[in-house]
């Protein structure tokens, strides 16, 4: 097993904790998690996809629901519509495979319907959040257990641009959202992709109550950090800060999601 601190060194730079020990399997596999967005030609066969969906459905799921659906692409031309609705991102057009994940309502309420009984807990925002947190499980599952096979994947959050264009391409039923897309794919060696700094965990790890004391040290440390990362990559970037600041300053940052609940509404969701 791999030494632990240098996996941390890896992740926070300096501001990783130290820790003695080594990484078992599967943290090992979480702390080299990064974002590959450059893949080789190889096919994922549905051997590996068959084993994706299991570990996704071992994920948990708010009182069994499991209120959630993955639409698996593989055709070229679908794909290259999927990535002009995601922003023309290529690397959608580029992985072998790109998994559709769905907060998926709609077979509840099939299954309501089959029984002759009502559904109108579907119409609140407590069932879409559920269906959107189980969906999210389930994808971080598949993600993890494709980067322990050698694969490498990236999240596409921009399907959310255009939700009736992308429901309409993978003929989604009332009550089914796209919540986010998935590369999945062999990484290119060519263009290998850099584990990405998180901010230090005193940024993130409130104990017992929550409390900002620790957060400008935390703030100021990472901002040095992704500086440095940005230069490493060849990123033309004006900090982390800044970047983040842009990306949260008005609608118009949204790049489209801020029409998210009328897309919902017309996709059926009534959102009480």
């Amino acid at each position: 097993m791999p030494s632990l601190q240098p996996l941390l060194d890896a992740r926070y730079g300096a501001g990783a904790p130290a820790l003695r020990g080594d990484a078992g399997p599967v943290l090992e596999t979480l702390l080299r998690h990064r974002s590959v967005r450059a893949f080789t030609a190889e096919p994922v066969g549905d051997d590996v996809l068959l084993q994706l969906v299991a570990a996704a459905q071992s994920a948990s799921s708010s009182s069994n629901l499991q209120a959630w659906s993955v639409v698996a692409v593989r055709d070229p031309e679908r794909r290259a519509r999927l990535a002009a609705f995601a922003g023309g991102q290529r690397h959608v057009v580029q992985a072998p495979l790109f998994l559709a994940w769905i907060s998926d309502l709609s077979r509840l309420s099939r299954i309501a319907g089959s029984l002759g009984q009502p559904c109108g807990g579907l119409d609140y925002v407590e069932s879409l959040l559920l269906g959107t947190i189980d969906a999210a499980l389930a994808a971080q599952n598949a993600a993890a257990a494709a980067e322990s096979m050698g694969l490498g994947v990236v999240y596409i959050g921009a399907l959310r641009n255009e939700p009736e264009k992308v429901a309409a391409e993978l003929a989604l039923p009332p009550r089914a959202f796209a919540v986010f897309g998935m590369c999945v794919g062999r990484p290119d060696p060519e263009r290998p992709a850099a584990v990405k700094p998180r901010l230090p965990q005193e940024g993130v790890l409130h104990r017992e109550t929550y409390g900002v004391g620790a957060e400008p040290a935390a703030l100021a440390s990472y901002e040095r950090e992704m500086t440095g990362f940005y230069a490493s990559q060849g990123m033309r970037a004006e900090g982390w800060i800044r970047h983040t600041a842009a990306r949260i300053r008005d609608a118009a940052s949204l790049t489209g999601r801020d029409r998210l609940k009328p897309a919902l509404h017309a996709l059926g969701f009534k959102l009480d």
